[in-house]
């Protein structure tokens, strides 16, 4: 079956519009012999004369009735749709936003960005998911709209990306830890019980690399699965949890902070997104928030 030429959805339209030939001719700019061979195309295609003679005028056909405010619907649709985006509505937008992210990302900048998105569009909802992989998966399907998180080697090459800020690892015990007083140096660092954390997004060995350069070898008493959990064992236990500083600033409150006493690499915090999204213009307003919110700096998207 031969696809049918969307064009004659016009003529179809100003013709049922106009419930004359003559007038539709006029309206689309055409001849009136023009009009009528473009009618008969129509009535080819959908099988119904539409128009009949009735005395000195046409009336429509029951067919053309029901095909009225189809057509017209239609053809808004399609002209919306060849328009250039236009600034949405944020007092009137109603849509969810999946972002896959970390909980300290949530517990540091969550509150923040929730309050700066619902001031501006009070009908938008953020729901925050736990960042368990790092594949594109969810960006390419698009069950997640906007993902943060540090990007490597192994980040899908299409998606795009902005930096948010730079950040680095810091130690952290609870109040009245033995090292929370006095000149930590790499060997009282070794010496403490740590946990270990299986996130590989960060720490990669950077830690044990460091300090075995220095003849020294920390002992991981325990392993969990993320940041948060690692200083929430701390803030319970005497042991020390080595954490990203600026993702994990409001869980680390009423702990002793200090910084590892060996040369680690910073990292980079990003946001991430399809490139199907790059010119959605309410997406691209999201992403606006989430880096006035959280990014240290306007940056460009790569």
């Amino acid at each position: 079956m031969s696809t049918p030429d969307l064009n004659l959805l016009v003529t179809l339209n100003a013709v049922l519009a106009e419930g004359s030939v003559v007038r539709a001719a006029q309206r689309l700019h055409l001849s009136p012999s023009a009009m009528s061979r473009a009618l008969t195309r129509v009535r080819d295609t959908v099988g119904d004369p539409l128009l009949v003679r009735a005395g000195r005028g046409l009336v429509p056909t029951p067919r053309a009735l029901e095909l009225r405010e189809r057509v017209d619907q239609l053809l808004q649709e399609a002209q919306a749709v060849l328009r250039p985006a236009t600034a949405p509505d944020l007092r009137r937008l109603v849509r969810t936003f999946t972002i896959r992210t970390s909980e300290g990302f949530v517990e540091t900048f969550g509150p923040a960005l929730v309050d700066r998105v619902m001031t501006a569009a009070p009908g938008v909802r953020l729901q925050f998911v736990p960042r368990h992989t790092r594949d594109g998966a969810g960006l390419r399907d698009g069950t997640v709209d906007l993902e943060t998180g540090v990007v490597d080697h192994e980040a899908s090459p299409e998606l795009r990306q902005l930096r948010l800020f730079n950040d680095r690892l810091v130690a952290v015990v609870r109040k009245h830890h033995r090292l929370s007083k006095g000149r930590v140096t790499p060997a009282r660092y070794a010496s403490a019980g740590h946990i270990g954390v299986s996130r590989r997004t960060v720490d990669k060995g950077w830690v044990d690399e460091a300090l075995g350069l220095l003849g020294l070898e920390r002992r991981v008493v325990t392993t969990v699965s993320g940041f948060a959990s690692a200083i929430a064992m701390a803030r319970a236990s005497d042991l020390v949890a080595t954490v990203p500083e600026r993702h994990t600033a409001a869980l680390r409150a009423g702990l002793s902070t200090f910084a590892v006493p060996v040369t680690l690499p910073s990292f980079t915090v990003s946001m991430i997104w399809h490139p199907r999204m790059h010119a959605d213009p309410v997406h691209a307003w999201l992403r606006d928030c989430v880096n006035a919110t959280a990014g240290d700096r306007v940056s460009q998207a790569t």
